[in-house]
């Protein structure tokens, strides 16, 4: 039989009520599939076992050393394999929960935010082969000496998409509580729709710019193994999104697939005092040496314009003053990008979101481009106006 991956997140097994979900979604597809499973910690901040209720159990973990900081974020993901194996048992099921490094996941000693540099599935076989479900802890690893690591953001997708690709699955399963990849976010675009199916790279894209139904890495790792992916809800016997490569079926009849927003952004601008100097380059490296991530970059023989997180922003303006600029800030906007693999080389279709945006009074702050992406700069009480705006211009309500 084929292998197939599902993964449950952690709102999929926070209740007694989910966790029946899942168990139904194992039983269906162990009629077709050899099963490994790949749970998170259960729930979300407030949670008994979540991972960040875990944290406030050592005063937020700010005095834990990395190593034991680690040691006690993998215990969200255990109890959750346990239990879910627990479940399975009652209904005649035979299971085994494996940790992360039992599971194979090698990484390197970075703790928190381990890379895993190799995969040895010998005992996720051995176990398949004794037609067991394999119920693996996501989110973590272990060294080559045996410590154990996490994955860092997105690590329990990392963990199911590294397993099924390293396993040669047919599929990796996401499960969520939304029903697949949809055209925009449904809170604020009300005739927002699923996707059936999206590329490696859109779903990249969407990912990096605020769609969090599955993180980038995972999407990356994907990619890299020709893995295919279904994006679908726990309490929805839906199929969800298909992320793979082009599908020899499919049509591609419009330039953009989505729109993706993310907030709490800062603009800064920042003039060169005399022309010829190494202005770029003392602004960058100040921000570097501080650890503030910058986006959104134009720069001109004249200044520079880019973007930092809001949470970023005063300290990015006392760094910059310390050096001797008078930095000019727009605080609250967000960022709305465009997202489309039809897009690359097609005339219009910056003109097309200029007109969108302008025709509503919305002000373009600032634009960048890739082959596959166009991003604006508005103001964050601007930002709902803009995707629906967006989304009506580009008829992604259609199906």
């Amino acid at each position: 039989m084929s292998i197939l991956v599902q993964k449950f997140g952690g709102t999929s097994v926070s209740t007694a009520a989910a966790r029946e979900h899942v168990v139904r979604h194992i039983e269906r597809e162990r009629q077709r599939h050899q099963l490994v499973v790949v749970v998170s910690a259960m729930g979300r901040s407030g949670d008994p076992y979540a991972t960040d209720s875990l944290l406030a159990l050592a005063g937020g973990g700010q005095g834990l050393p990395p190593r034991e900081r680690d040691l006690l974020l993998c215990c969200g993901e255990i109890i959750s394999a346990t239990t879910l194996c627990s479940l399975l048992a009652e209904r005649g099921i035979e299971a085994v929960v494996l940790t992360g490094g039992q599971a194979g996941i090698i990484t390197d000693e970075h703790h928190g935010q381990a890379q895993i540099i190799r995969m040895d599935t010998a005992a996720v076989t051995r176990e398949l082969q004794r037609d067991k479900v394999v119920v693996v802890a996501g989110f973590q690893g272990r060294t080559e000496s045996g410590e154990w690591t996490t994955l860092g953001r997105g690590g329990s997708d990392t963990s199911a998409t590294a397993l099924g690709a390293a396993l040669g699955a047919v599929r990796a399963d996401i499960y969520t509580d939304v029903d697949g990849i949809l055209t925009a976010d449904p809170r604020l675009v009300a005739d927002a729709r699923p996707l059936r199916h999206v590329g490696y790279a859109e779903m990249c894209n969407l990912a990096r710019q605020g769609a969090k139904v599955i993180h980038p890495r995972a999407v990356e790792i994907a990619a890299q193994a020709n893995l295919p992916l279904r994006v679908r809800s726990t309490f929805l016997e839906e199929e969800g999104t298909l992320v793979s490569g082009p599908l020899p079926t499919a049509v591609q009849d419009r330039y953009v697939t989505g729109i993706a927003h993310v907030c709490g952004i800062t603009q800064l601008s920042v003039q060169a005092r005399d022309e010829g100097g190494d202005m770029q380059l003392q602004v960058f490296r100040a921000m570097a040496g501080n650890g503030i991530s910058v986006d959104f970059i134009n720069v001109t023989p004249g200044g520079a314009v880019y973007t930092v997180f809001d949470s970023d922003a005063s300290r990015a303006l006392a760094v910059l003053r310390s050096i001797g600029y008078e930095p000019q800030a727009v605080h609250g906007c967000a960022k709305v990008s465009v997202i489309g693999g039809g897009m690359n080389g097609v005339p219009g279709i910056m003109a097309s979101i200029v007109e969108a945006l302008t025709g509503k009074g919305i002000t373009i702050l600032q634009s960048a481009d890739s082959n596959s992406t166009i991003w604006v700069l508005v103001r964050e009480e601007e930002m709902a106006a803009a995707l629906r705006s967006l989304h009506e211009k580009f008829k992604l309500h259609l199906p």
